[in-house]
């Protein structure tokens, strides 16, 4: 059934929207609808809040700070306060209120500290005690500020006057450090202690995208590791396993003392210069998901994958596995192509994760073309979404690990293998041959047809029918191909079904009448798919 008119004129705004904003998943949340929708939760949230204040412990002193408000699809409301007690933060007292669609109490879901009530006036025990405990529990860090605040601790269940101080500075190896020391206001006695800070921020010297720098953790040594705790992806040395011998637990975790990372050669005899693309370019392959269309890791399900670095003896190839959840890439080709593990070939070899976990095309035929098309689209994304100054966005796939490309998009049949033109003979082809026709098709739609120079780089793009095909850019296009590839498209769709699904998602963002409507159609028939 073809979505309503009401329909597709509000997923029109929240594509144009996230086209300007490049945050398709988050769109919606600054529309009009949607601020009343979320204000008219919050209040009804409170209302439950106060008709219900014994199961919430909520009494006299206390104030809701409001603090996040998610709405399902279906109309349900949760709604997330924290709390004050006579002007002092609960730490603790946290609360989710659960509603239905009408606002109706469905459930709720509370911290340890519902009944906060202690005297605030006059803590026993001055800021400054509080303070020079704080430092005392945080050695090794330099420079150290401390900044207490006094607040209401009822974490453990037993609501007490604390004072909650926050030591921040210099890690011995240069990176941002910082401690949270709790002590009793009234006793002094030592509450709890916790790192403010988890994560650090390492430097990499990377073989193709200059210095970078990479999300790692430090561990309990001292010592940092390749765990990126943001995204929860982790690089490990697979030791030249072959790639039927990989597993989640094979090879080794990458560690260091310094947290600098590789030396930023290729050919490197430095192990660790190949996992630091590897990690920076797994980071930006999540965040352009994420951030692009609200997609949290490769099942969108949050969780991170496992990079496997030197795999196999002079393997010229990288690729995901499904059975391991983990991506492997190899060291080249022992010559002239060196590892594996530039921008776009991360991002292709992750979005096979991707579209294995949504339309699962299989992998033979017209829909292997379209599963490798796919890989090779967004893998292009993601350089055009890293923008960085050394490996600039462009149309050639894996130009930098196989100079001077290995595909091309504007004429894939450059490859000497490729197909620019949809023909029965496509179904036959290799599937990374037949990904030619939707490679072209991408092109065309994102930029058009004829000659064109693009951060520095000359195409010239036919088309089949003799058309001129003008482009809507490929923020736009890569958008359409994402809904049609989650929405639209199953496990046996072929090119014309591919064309079917993106004018459905074409239709569904910006409208059937719409110019971005159009040129997905022209496209498809500038590759002779109709």
């Amino acid at each position: 059934m073809s979505p309503s008119s009401a329909r597709r004129r509000a997923l029109g705004a929240a594509a144009l929207a996230a086209t300007a904003a490049l945050l398709l998943g988050a769109v919606t949340t600054g529309s009009a609808a949607a601020a009343t929708g979320r204000d008219a939760a919050v209040a009804r949230a409170r209302a439950n809040v106060a008709r219900h204040a014994d199961l919430f412990g909520y009494g006299p002193g206390q104030q809701l700070v409001l603090k996040d408000v998610v709405l399902d699809p279906d109309g349900t409301q949760h709604v997330r306060f924290d709390r004050d007690y006579q002007g002092l933060p609960v730490v603790g007292g946290d609360l989710v209120v659960h509603q239905d669609a009408r606002g109706r109490l469905a459930d709720s879901s509370r911290a340890a500290g519902h009944d906060p009530a202690v005297p605030t006036t006059r803590p026993a025990v001055p800021a400054q005690r509080g303070a020079a405990e704080a430092l005392r529990q945080a050695p090794g860090i330099s420079g150290a500020v401390s900044t207490p605040e006094l607040v209401v601790w009822a974490a453990d269940g037993t609501a007490r006057l604390a004072w909650r101080t926050t030591v921040s500075g210099t890690g011995k190896q240069g990176q941002p450090a910082g401690r949270v020391v709790v002590t009793d206001a009234t006793t002094g006695a030592a509450i709890d202690s916790y790192d403010a800070e988890h994560s650090a921020t390492g430097t990499g010297h990377s073989e193709y995208t200059g210095d970078v720098a990479l999300a790692t953790t430090q561990q309990a040594d001292g010592g940092y590791a390749l765990i990126d705790p943001v995204r929860g992806h982790t690089t490990r040395d697979a030791h030249n396993l072959s790639a039927n011998s990989v597993k989640a637990g094979s090879g080794t975790l990458y560690t260091d003392a310094d947290d600098v990372w590789g030396d930023g050669r290729k050919f490197s005899t430095d192990r660790a210069t190949a996992a630091v693309d590897a990690h920076a370019n797994t980071a930006w392959t999540y965040d352009y998901y994420k951030n692009t269309f609200g997609r949290s890791g490769i099942k969108n399900d949050g969780k991170g994958a496992t990079v496997f670095v030197h795999v196999g003896t002079d393997w010229d190839n990288a690729q995901w596995s499904d059975a391991c959840f983990c991506m492997m890439t190899g060291d080249g080709n022992g010559g002239t192509d060196p590892e594996q593990v530039d921008l776009d070939t991360m991002g292709h070899e992750m979005t096979h994760g991707v579209t294995s976990a949504t339309a699962n095309l299989r992998y033979s035929g017209e829909s292997g073309g379209l599963n490798e098309s796919t890989s090779d689209i967004f893998g292009t994304m993601v350089e055009w979404y890293a923008n960085n100054a050394v490996d600039k966005g462009d149309y050639l796939f894996s130009d930098q690990s196989t100079p001077p490309w290995l595909r091309r998009f504007d004429r894939p049949s450059l490859d000497g293998g490729s197909a620019d033109c949809w023909s029965k003979k496509v179904a036959r082809l290799d599937v990374h041959y037949s990904s030619g026709v939707g490679n072209h098709w991408f092109y065309l739609v994102s930029e058009g047809s004829g000659a064109k120079t693009v951060n520095g780089v000359a195409y010239d793009s036919p088309t089949c029918n003799g058309s001129t095909v003008t482009g809507i850019g490929n923020q736009k296009a890569a958008a359409i191909w994402y809904r049609a590839l989650t929405v639209y498209m199953t496990s046996t769709t072929d090119y014309k079904g591919a064309r079917a699904a993106s004018l459905n998602a074409a239709r569904d963002l910006y409208g059937a009448g719409s110019a971005e409507y159009a040129a997905v159609g022209a496209a498809w028939s500038a590759v002779s798919v109709s």
